[in-house]
């Protein structure tokens, strides 16, 4: 069980920001259909409650670090979605400038270390993020999130190892939403419980029913205990699904319709809106009214990433190094 007490204040937390990830990518898929949203965008609908339900036990200095499925991770950290969805539009005003897009939102200011487009890249990085928190004395944890098919990368057996060798304050998450891309978990490992493999380096690890928000934060709640008091790193295989394809090219044929039914019926912001009525939480008013004040933030947002200006060319050249008159860069 966890430590951190689940209340009120914290069930009514979970819907709305899980509401607002939702609604959210709602909006940037039909914007991508516009074409207003450009390259490649991966929606997180459907695994709401893996980010809402680490949020409930991270402290703001904590970071996070993800895959370029990052949309929902940046806006459960603070980041503004007026930043976020400038940054879908390539607008300056995003979060990275505009030069970033839909897979690369950063934020040094709220701890987000970003979305990242190589598969598994993100993993070292997060353990070295750790390694540097411990260096300097902190009390920070970074949880390091990624799929289920970055799991075959060679970097993350790697990481593990010298993860656990220094007791890095680090928790790596598996969302495994059951699918690489377009190619089954069951098509690709013969072993099907991925949290298995940090058994393998006597490494904490469990599954988590990704589904069930408080679940995740139960487990989270451990696993950040645990790096925190110096014990070292965990993994966690949180078993969720995404209702979308992998992404807006991608027309999931490889599943079956009853499948997507199935798991619809456990979705995690319909579980978390029945938990709060029947614990008489708050009524439909409170709701509705959370439901009009999201949208407005989301429609607020578009008008926002619309009215915001592109990059001036010159912004190619800056954001690359420290030094500012860094001599070998010329145009």
């Amino acid at each position: 069980m966890s430590s951190t007490p689940i209340t009120k204040e914290t069930y009514l937390e979970w819907y709305k920001s899980m509401l607002l990830m939702r609604k959210f990518e709602e909006k940037s898929g039909q914007l991508y259909g516009q074409q207003k949203i450009r390259g490649f965008c991966h929606l997180y609908i459907g695994q709401e409650a893996v980010v809402a339900g680490t949020m409930s036990v991270i402290n703001p200095e904590d970071s996070l670090i993800t895959t370029y499925r990052d949309h929902a991770h940046a806006l459960a950290k603070g980041v503004s979605a007026n930043a976020c969805m400038a940054e879908m539009f390539g607008k300056v005003t995003g979060c990275s400038k505009g030069k970033g897009g839909s897979m690369h939102f950063f934020s040094k200011e709220h701890k987000f270390m970003g979305g990242h487009g190589i598969v598994g890249g993100q993993i070292p990085l997060g353990a070295g993020i750790a390694f540097a928190e411990k260096y300097l004395g902190t009390n920070n944890v970074n949880i390091c999130y990624m799929g289920d098919g970055a799991v075959r990368q060679g970097a993350f057996n790697e990481t593990l190892n010298m993860a656990m060798l220094w007791k890095l304050p680090v928790v790596f998450v598996i969302e495994n939403n059951g699918y690489a891309m377009g190619t089954s978990v069951e098509r690709t490992t013969n072993m099907l419980d991925l949290y298995k493999m940090g058994h393998g380096f006597d490494m904490p690890s469990a599954p988590v029913d990704g589904m069930d928000v408080v679940a995740v934060h139960n487990a989270m709640d451990e696993a950040v205990r645990r790096a925190r008091s110096g014990e070292g790193p965990t993994l966690l295989e949180v078993r969720t699904y995404r209702y979308k394809g992998h992404s807006m090219s991608d027309p999931a044929k490889y599943r079956t319709k009853e499948e997507l039914e199935e798991y619809k019926g456990k979705d995690p912001l319909i579980s978390t809106k029945m938990a709060i009525l029947e614990n008489k939480y708050a009524d439909d008013e409170w709701f509705k009214e959370v439901e009009a004040e999201v949208k407005k933030t989301v429609d607020e947002s578009v008008k926002f990433a619309e009215e915001s200006p592109y990059p001036d060319a010159r912004e190619i050249y800056e954001d690359i190094y420290v030094q500012e008159d860094y001599p070998f860069i010329m145009d």
